[in-house]
């Protein structure tokens, strides 16, 4: 994306008004500040010391009372080198095509990964204390028993462990394996160019063209997609197979029985519950996706959509651009007509350098919300281009950022939420924001876009993702069996993404290469489930809103506050809801298919 000519570099000032810039300087002044090298030095030193002062003397601490002491210095070790690694990776981040940065982030994730070696003891050693000795410790008063909930997301990775040499050096070798590949995928997809009518565009732009009311420049920036990612399909192929053969080598070592059960043990969930969400939501495609694209292509006169106008707009929907003084106050308005507490808690990002609203060369695509460490804040990148969708996208992400606010007050070790429950607060902002402008909106025409924009983004969120679920079980199982070709994974990208769409999507030529732009494969294995356990979880919790709001935003709050000191199961007792009873996704998915019933029912305009 270094030259981005359809979404140019975009002034301080223009069309869509004064948009926010990060302010790094609230975690270091500069990559070459005092401050930062003082912090880098300090933590090198800080974890020697723990090593020394900690290293085998955990369980006689654990029976002397001690262990809170060790615990704490852990924690704030975490704290700062959390720091450094954030303000490393959002310097990258803001142009990932600069050398200088890449070097800087490079060096500091060397220099991060050397000095954590020091650290990998303490969980190895924590774990080998013996249960009754640790219950105890944490029985007893003081302030230990606050991070019981630590402990127990601690014990669950007892039976993986390997001996702490073979933890070292999956540990060191981390930055030249699976870290090195994350970086080159990144880097190769931050220069890419995809050529539009003879425009070299970058991919943020080319994606935003595919959503463009003008069916050939949606079609000219689908084969700009197709062109530049089948010259470059060796390479992702390549990464791919590195990496799915990497993930099964440490699932082998570690004794993981399926391919996805490390990414539930870091989600806090069950395998089952993840199982159930899959089968429930690939059940119901035929009522959701299948419907939904085959009243769309009526409603384009037509018996198929082409790949490139599944997410075409309605020739009747509001092109307008949002200025982000608008995009500001419509979500301020929506968080705040649900709890003036959630507007007052958003408010610091939009006037305090916590948001990066430019797309500019080389700027990391899409959009994202970095916690970074408890005694800073969250950032927001965005990529701003003032359509509806980038409106919701700065509600989705905002409250991202506000759920990372009030989980701070957990704690380095505790505030992290598992990414079940990371998407709530994000997915709730998006429909609040989005129920706002349905009720704002009077025009039919309209109203009839809006309605049907929603759903496309919630078939995008749930059908998609476990979609891409479902394509990674198939990826990582066929690895065990010896490396993929390109057209084994384009195959298998095909026959899930039929399954999902159904038949009113004709999967053009071209289309099967289309896997190879998602970064959750790459940086997350897994990771897409979560993005549907978010929407149906929101679904339900808003349904539960509806149907009585007494009491309802307190109890939201403490969900949020929470952050991952609590498993689901605990936070949606509160709701009357359980993640584990069919009737939780039911609910979940009844809400996408009631707003599909509405759209049904209505002449479409």
């Amino acid at each position: 994306m270094s030259k981005n000519k359809a979404a140019p570099k975009q002034n301080t000032h223009n069309q869509f008004g004064t948009l926010p810039e990060w302010d790094l300087s609230d975690l270091y002044p500069g990559t070459d500040s005092t401050e930062f090298k003082n912090d880098l030095d300090k933590a090198i030193k800080d974890a020697a010391s723990f090593e020394g002062s900690f290293k085998g003397n955990l369980e006689t601490m654990a029976k002397g009372g001690s262990l809170i002491e060790a615990i704490l210095a852990f924690e704030a070790i975490s704290d700062l080198t959390g720091r450094i690694g954030s303000f490393a990776y959002l310097n990258y981040a803001k142009n990932t095509a600069d050398p200088d940065r890449a070097k800087f982030l490079g060096d500091c994730q060397e220099a991060l990964t050397d000095l954590s070696s020091k650290l990998i003891f303490f969980s190895l050693e924590l774990n080998r204390i013996d249960d009754k000795i640790l219950d105890e410790a944490l029985a007893a008063p003081g302030d230990l028993a606050r991070y019981k909930p630590w402990f127990d997301e601690l014990r669950k990775a007892k039976p993986y462990q390997l001996e702490d040499r073979v933890e070292e050096l999956f540990h060191e070798k981390s930055v030249t394996g699976r870290g090195a590949w994350n970086r080159l995928f990144d880097e190769t997809m931050a220069g890419l160019k995809f050529n539009i009518k003879g425009e070299e565009l970058g991919l943020e732009a080319t994606l935003t063209l595919m959503t463009d009311k003008n069916g050939k420049n949606r079609k000219r920036a689908f084969k700009g997609v197709v062109s530049t990612m089948v010259d470059n399909q060796r390479l992702f192929t390549h990464i791919t197979n590195v990496l799915a053969k990497d993930k099964e080598i440490s699932d082998r070592w570690r004794g993981f029985e399926d391919i996805a059960d490390s990414r539930h043990m870091a989600n806090s969930v069950e395998r089952e519950v993840v199982d159930a969400l899959e089968s429930s939501v690939r059940e119901a495609y035929p009522r959701l996706s299948h419907r939904y694209y085959a009243m769309k292509a009526k409603w384009f006169g037509k018996d198929k959509l082409n790949a490139w106008d599944r997410n075409a707009p309605l020739p009747t929907s509001d092109a307008r651009i949002y200025d982000w003084h608008s995009a500001q106050d419509i979500v301020l308005e929506a968080y705040g007509n649900f709890s003036p507490y959630l507007a007052e808690v958003a408010a610091p990002f939009f006037n305090s350098g916590w948001i990066d609203g430019p797309v500019t060369p080389g700027k990391s695509p899409g959009a994202f919300a970095h916690p970074t460490v408890p005694s800073a804040h969250p950032y927001l990148m965005l990529n701003y281009l003032g359509k509806t969708r980038d409106v919701m996208t700065l509600a989705h992400e905002l409250g991202h950022g506000v759920h990372q606010v009030l989980a701070a007050g957990q704690g380095a070790l505790m505030a992290p939420t598992p990414l079940t429950l990371a998407e709530t607060a994000s997915v709730f902002g998006e429909m609040l924001t989005f129920r706002s402008l349905l009720n704002k909106t009077t025009d039919p025409k309209k109203r009839f876009a809006l309605l049907s924009s929603k759903v496309e983004d919630m078939l995008n969120t749930v059908v998609r993702q476990i979609s891409f679920y479902t394509f990674e079980r198939k990826v990582h199982t066929a690895r065990r069996k010896g490396e993929l070709k390109t057209e084994e994974l384009n195959q298998m990208w095909l026959e899930t993404s039929a399954e999902s769409l159904g038949p009113a999507i004709k999967l053009n030529k071209g289309y099967e290469i289309f896997w190879t732009y998602i970064p959750h494969f790459i940086h997350s294995p897994f990771y897409v489930y979560a993005y549907a356990f978010g929407d149906c979880l929101v679904n339900s919790l808003y349904a539960k809103y509806e149907e009585s709001s007494e009491g309802f935003a307190e109890r939201y709050f403490d969900l949020l506050k929470a952050g991952g000191s609590k498993h689901h199961s605990e936070l949606l007792a509160p709701f009357g809801l359980d993640a584990k009873d069919p009737k939780f996704w039911s609910l979940g998915l009844s809400m996408i298919e009631g707003l599909i019933d509405e759209l049904e029912q209505t002449q479409p305009v």
